[in-house]
């Protein structure tokens, strides 16, 4: 049972870097997977492309653009 805990954190904490297309130029971002798997779960709920979705967020973020997701991701949760 701990075994399963422990590989349930491991995958969901891992980065991983993934190529998107923001404002039509391609880009890497690093993001742990459960923030890849939930914001893929938003861009198909709103029938839009993560790479459209990522877009929006980064004309409003403030900050780095893998941090701007999170807290994008983070606030849906909270909603």
């Amino acid at each position: 049972m701990i075994n399963d805990v422990v590989d349930t954190l491991s995958r969901h904490s891992a980065n991983k870097k993934r190529s998107v297309v923001v404002a039509g130029h391609r880009t890497s971002i690093s993001l742990e997977n459960v923030f890849w798997d939930h914001l893929r779960k938003i861009a198909e709920d709103r029938r839009i492309s993560v790479n459209e979705l990522v877009t929006k967020i980064d004309r409003d973020r403030d900050g780095s653009l893998s941090s701007a997701i999170r807290v994008f991701v983070l606030d849906d949760l909270q909603n």
